[in-house]
């Protein structure tokens, strides 16, 4: 018998599909392409069906571990539930960094200033000098309830700020004053914005890098200039300043 040949079953012999015979006598179909044997294939498939098994049971566990730490996982993020710790404390600072500037901003200027009725002296004196005007409270009330007639009360509430803040001494509070100024009357952004030229503007913004009580000097300056040269004379020929002086006549001559 040459080496290459095999013996041939009888006729009448079947090989046997059972036990250990079946890996004996049963050959591998080759593969889809011609490749790889079927045998191998299928346990290629086992394999994966495993690894998918695996992953999905790992999946369930971490879903597991997820709940027990909270039953309301976050949806931005595994490492704490749906209250979110990090994003309640975010909350909670800018609340309160909101409540401090409303606080100050509230604090910050009156609607009317306290002040003594004045006399018919101090409202003739009104008439003489802007400057008498402006450094008395019952002046500055006069003056800016005539402002708020022109649409441009803001230029006072302006440059009182600055003086309020000419008068703090806390850093921290003199930049977050500063910080409420700019947005109140600095930025074009704001409904209260000033009118300033591109020349103080530049200064602000470098001033406001380390704001000090003195950040806005240039601003103030140039408003209480607009108000002398521009309001003060139409407030002088106002309805509010001759009543408030004929008032005042009439009570004095009563006396």
């Amino acid at each position: 018998m040459r080496m290459g040949d095999e013996p041939q079953p009888a006729p009448g012999d079947q090989p046997s599909y059972n036990g250990c015979d079946q890996g004996k006598d049963l050959r591998q179909s080759p593969g889809i392409d011609g490749d790889i044997p079927m045998g191998s294939e299928r346990m290629e498939m086992r394999k994966r069906q495993m690894s998918v098994h695996q992953e999905t049971v790992s999946s369930s566990q971490a879903q597991q571990g997820v709940g027990n730490r909270g039953s309301n996982a976050c949806c931005f993020c595994w490492c704490c539930c749906c209250s979110c710790s990090c994003l309640t404390v975010r909350n909670q600072e800018d609340e309160r960094t909101r409540r401090s500037s409303n606080e100050i901003r509230g604090a910050g200027i009156p609607n009317c200033e306290e002040s003594p009725t004045p006399t018919l002296e101090d409202v003739y004196s009104w008439g003489q000098s802007f400057d008498k005007l402006m450094t008395t409270p019952a002046g500055r009330n006069a003056f800016r309830e005539f402002l708020r007639t022109e649409f441009s009360e803001e230029n006072m509430l302006f440059w009182m700020a600055c003086e309020d803040l000419k008068k703090e001494a806390n850093k921290n509070v003199i930049e977050e004053k500063a910080r409420l100024i700019y947005e109140d009357y600095i930025s074009i952004l704001s409904p209260k914005e000033v009118s300033l030229d591109s020349r103080v503007r530049e200064v602000i913004n470098r001033n406001m890098l380390e704001p000090s009580q003195h950040t806005f000097d240039d601003a103030q300056l140039q408003i209480y200039t607009l108000m002398h040269r521009d309001s003060y004379p139409r407030f002088m020929n106002s309805a509010i300043y001759k009543n408030l002086l004929q008032t005042l006549s009439e009570t004095t001559a009563e006396s």
